[in-house]
């Protein structure tokens, strides 16, 4: 079995990556290397935080996990370094923008579901709770009424009906 160096697997993977952004089939016929063993390191690239596209020019047919390692890449780029970094890859500015603002309201939306799922949970257990101290009165009282009409019949077998004279 073959073993490739770290540079020569990166040299590959950089062909995968924007401005270039070639096939895997390309890269595959171009070599020779099994599609398979380059899938392998595109997906080993992706684990290790690298954005590699699928093979696709349009920068919107990415998938969302490739716009999010742009946006994680680019988080901490001043505005030039930005510009640079879009220009070696391809990309636009604005585009790297509005997916770190899609990333941002999809993380808020989130967070805003989450406290209204947290809110109605603590209403309904509170609800839950007035039902059973409902639920916990009610039961007192049939119990109190047994025991009275309990009493009662006794009385009336001891002393007979007060009524009934």
């Amino acid at each position: 079995m073959a073993r490739f160096s770290d540079e020569f697997k990166y040299s590959i993977i950089k062909r995968m990556m924007p401005p270039s952004n070639e096939s895997v089939r390309a890269i595959s016929k171009e070599t020779g290397l099994c599609e398979g063993t380059l899938y392998k390191w595109k997906k080993q690239a992706r684990a290790n935080g690298i954005a590699v596209p699928g093979g696709e020019i349009e920068t919107e047919k990415w998938s969302t996990q490739d716009k999010f390692l742009i946006v994680v890449e680019t988080a901490s780029l001043s505005e030039i370094e930005m510009a640079e970094y879009c220009r070696s890859k391809g990309l636009f500015v604005e585009q790297v923008e509005a997916w770190r603002d899609a990333c941002i309201q999809a993380n808020g939306g989130i967070a805003q579901q989450a406290a209204k799922l947290q809110r109605d949970l603590r209403e309904k257990d509170r609800e839950l709770k007035n039902i059973q101290k409902e639920f916990k009165r009610k039961e007192a009282a049939l119990a109190e009424t047994a025991a009275l009409l309990v009493l009662r019949k006794k009385a009336y077998a001891i002393w007979g009906d007060p009524g009934g004279e």
